[in-house]
């Protein structure tokens, strides 16, 4: 992660929209801040006998609009302020899509991949019973993030149910079919962003079949966007990257082969049939759509202006700062935000709760529905205020979260 500090990034959307929402200072000074924060450690027993301990972090944003609601990531660099600033998006990304919900974040700083799978599931057992007393169906409710998993989630809800005595689907979403997932969870951010894309291309006057796509990331949510941007919407994807390097092929990448390549080998890095790039040639690429999929602060004020694509969509959070986007705007680039981008996975979290709590479960079919029929409509909805009052799709974005959390503060009677 670079210096940039995602929560000043996101407290500078707030401020904006304070202006154009015409909101009180003391308005404002609630929005900016969270209002709860759990900072604390977890003790952890090592494979080889010693104790190792990992800072840990939950924060609850706002929950004027219901129990809070957001993953957890596990990442060596993770700070407070990035988990602020996630939770803050959490809680305008519910707001934004309506969703009866408020925004929190949990991370913990460790590095997954230097851990066994026994070092892991201890590593979140112990999360789960450090914020054990915070969480609950109806309180505060985890889901998957960077480099967590159905597995995982798997792991935390049954350490819950253990520690609460009962079997408690609905305390965490992202879990596998078995044990109360949802049809559609894995690939709900990629699908749901593809289905805002298309809408956006189409204003854009691109087509997207054979329209050239460009991803940066290639984890869980940039390999669903690479398949589903060939096999659903029949884009051309010529790049991605990984931590370790790209790949290039302008004619087009072969996304199923190159996904068997990097179960194989743990990288794109070495794929047969095209040429290897940095992620820094990746961004300047000349290609219809940008997709941003890994972590925040990816294009800055310092690549910006090499910035080619046509449509930056930000199926990851935050990865274009602030000075970055008013480059790219001025030079007409359309960016697609993370608040209307990538909530599909916070929709399809939504219908897995309520699925859970009617002890129901839902079809694939039902839920892609469900999800596409909420993506393009509130795309729409954030296209139409953004033309009325010559506003970019994140000012729009912002205005009408805002406005939904404050309209619920004021009928809650906080302010």
């Amino acid at each position: 992660m670079t210096e940039i500090n995602l929560f000043e990034t996101v407290k500078g959307h707030i401020c904006q929209c304070a202006y154009d929402l015409s909101l009180a200072p003391d308005i404002e000074a609630i929005l900016k801040t969270p209002m709860r924060e759990f900072n604390f450690s977890i003790p952890v027993r090592m494979d080889t006998g010693r104790i190792r301990t990992f800072q840990a972090f939950r924060i609850q944003y706002n929950d004027a609009r219901g129990p809070t609601k957001g993953g957890i990531r596990f990442h060596p660099d993770e700070t407070i302020d990035t988990i602020r600033g996630l939770a803050a998006l959490m809680a305008w990304k519910c707001a934004l899509f309506g969703l009866p919900l408020g925004g929190a974040k949990g991370g913990i700083v460790c590095n997954p991949k230097e851990l066994s799978e026994g070092e892991l599931e201890r590593l979140s057992r112990g999360y789960i019973m450090g914020v054990s007393r915070i969480i609950g169906p109806h309180t505060d409710i985890p889901a998957p993030d960077v480099y967590t998993s159905p597995k995982v989630m798997a792991w935390m809800m049954d350490e819950y149910s253990r520690i609460v005595g009962r079997t408690t689907f609905g305390v965490i979403t992202g879990k596998p079919l078995s044990v109360g997932g949802s049809e559609g969870r894995e690939d709900a951010t990629a699908r749901g962003g593809w289905y805002v894309v298309a809408e956006a291309a189409e204003d854009a006057g691109i087509d997207l079949r054979g329209a050239t796509v460009a991803i940066q990331g290639f984890g869980n949510v940039g390999t669903h966007a690479a398949v589903l941007g060939q096999y659903l919407a029949g884009a051309r994807v010529v790049a991605v990257s990984d931590s370790k390097g790209g790949v290039l092929n302008r004619n087009g990448l072969e996304v199923r082969r190159l996904e068997d390549h990097k179960e194989r080998t743990g990288s794109v890095s070495g794929f047969p049939d095209a040429e290897e790039i940095t992620n820094e040639e990746l961004l300047a690429l000349d290609v219809d759509i940008l997709i941003p999929a890994a972590l925040e602060n990816t294009i800055t004020a310092e690549n910006a202006p090499q910035i080619r694509a046509k449509i930056v969509a930000e199926f990851a959070n935050g990865p274009v700062t602030n000075d970055a986007e008013a480059v790219l705007t001025k030079k007409g680039t359309v960016i697609v935000p993370d608040l209307l981008c990538n909530a599909g996975g916070a929709v399809v979290s939504y219908y897995e709760m309520v699925q859970n709590l009617n002890m129901d479960h839902w079809n694939a079919a039902d839920v892609d529905r469900r999800l596409k029929t909420m993506m393009t409509s509130t795309y729409h909805a954030v296209h139409e205020t953004a033309q009325k009052k010559n506003f970019t799709l994140r000012q729009a974005a912002y205005t009408i979260a805002i406005h939904n959390v404050v309209e619920a503060m004021i009928a809650r009677g906080w302010v």
